[in-house]
């Protein structure tokens, strides 16, 4: 379980996650103020042509919901407001958050599946 502690700041944190054959690779940590943009980003190297890109969010005490799901380029996200980027080698993603309030706090999740 996570300790997350919100004064003045919104804390992010994240777990190493693995999805069937490919590993996907996050930082332990990150932080904003409210209302900064942050960009959480995954690194998935042994991405496959079918894999999808699929983002979670696990707030405190609750069970993880997903966020969003890509193939390649660009996806808006709406709750929270954002984007998710895929590099167009696919190599890698990042969760753009882009008005982060307290209430995002949350472990943040990337995984891939097909």
């Amino acid at each position: 379980m996570h300790d997350i502690f919100c004064c003045n700041k919104v804390i992010f944190l994240f777990s190493l996650v693995a999805a069937g054959r490919a590993q996907v690779q996050q930082e332990p940590s990150a932080e904003t103020s409210e209302d900064i943009g942050i960009s959480i980003n995954c690194s998935h190297p042994g991405i496959q042509t079918r894999d999808m890109i699929c983002w979670y969010r696990q707030l405190p005490g609750r069970g993880p919901t997903f966020l969003v799901v890509a193939h390649k380029d660009s996806k808006e996200l709406r709750d929270p407001p954002g984007w998710l980027r895929v590099a167009a080698d696919r190599r890698s993603s990042a969760l753009w958050l882009a008005r982060p309030r307290r209430g995002d706090a949350a472990v943040y999740y990337c995984a891939l599946g097909d």
